[in-house]
């Protein structure tokens, strides 16, 4: 019953279903103003900023992927004594340092931004989910052995809702660093489409590129609303339980 009541106050309320609808809209309406009011077209705009979230969305299921499987390699045992070391150095290694070979390994296309958005989202959402994992008390250990959970099932039932918590807090902050990396690289890409491409065809108009700023904002402040404060309540809220 608590937890019946828990969800419908979280995602059902009429206040909740204002904010939500007015967490879509804004950004939509601020757009339509933005090509009303300047010289940029809303086809323009939808393009630039629906690519660069589609190349955001690529790299963020790579390395949330590629985060989860590490942590559960490397979280415990002794792996864990030379792999953990080598992932704080990779993570302090200056990620742009990379662009020469990234650009001539791949071009400079669509893999090399996804590329350096996997490998500057990953590590907050692997050390997260690494330190979620460690913190499994012995005791829950010893029951998934009394239980013999092994295989998948240790995975599905035992290990992935552990991780889960980690994993959250690790999307918010590698997303937050990954926004930020996307319009770097695709400046430096020289992409046709996308956020950088918008930034540097408008790198001298400043009102277009405050518009800019500011629309970026509402959509990354939105995301954050109405996908990951939902997301984020709803697993400590079973942590809770």
């Amino acid at each position: 019953m608590t937890r019946h009541h828990t969800h419908t106050a979280i995602y059902q309320s009429r206040l909740h279903l204002l904010i939500t609808f007015l967490f879509i809209i804004v950004p939509i309406l601020f757009l339509l103003l933005f090509a009303q009011f300047t010289s940029v077209t809303l086809g323009d705009l939808t393009v630039d900023f629906t690519t660069s979230i589609i190349r955001l969305c690529v790299a963020y299921f790579i390395a949330v992927v590629l985060a989860w499987a590490l942590a559960l390699a490397f979280s415990t045992g002794k792996r864990s004594h030379i792999a953990l070391p080598a992932f704080d150095l990779m993570q302090s290694f200056p990620t742009f340092a990379l662009v020469p070979l990234a650009v001539l390994t791949l071009g400079a296309t669509n893999d090399t931004i996804i590329f350096f958005l996997v490998i500057t989202i990953i590590w907050p959402i692997l050390f997260s989910t690494i330190n979620a994992l460690k913190l499994i008390k012995k005791e829950y250990w010893e029951v998934a052995d009394v239980y013999q959970l092994k295989g998948y099932k240790r995975l599905r039932y035992f290990l992935f809702p552990a991780s889960v918590p980690g994993v959250v807090t690790g999307s918010i902050i590698g997303l937050g660093e990954g926004w930020e990396a996307l319009v770097a690289t695709e400046i430096i890409m020289n992409t046709n489409f996308g956020l950088g491409n918008f930034f540097q065809t408008h790198s001298e108009q400043g009102f277009i590129t405050a518009l800019g700023i500011m629309s970026l904002m509402l959509i990354i402040f939105s995301i954050n609303r109405l996908i990951w404060t939902p997301v984020m309540l709803r697993v400590y809220h079973r942590m809770e339980e």
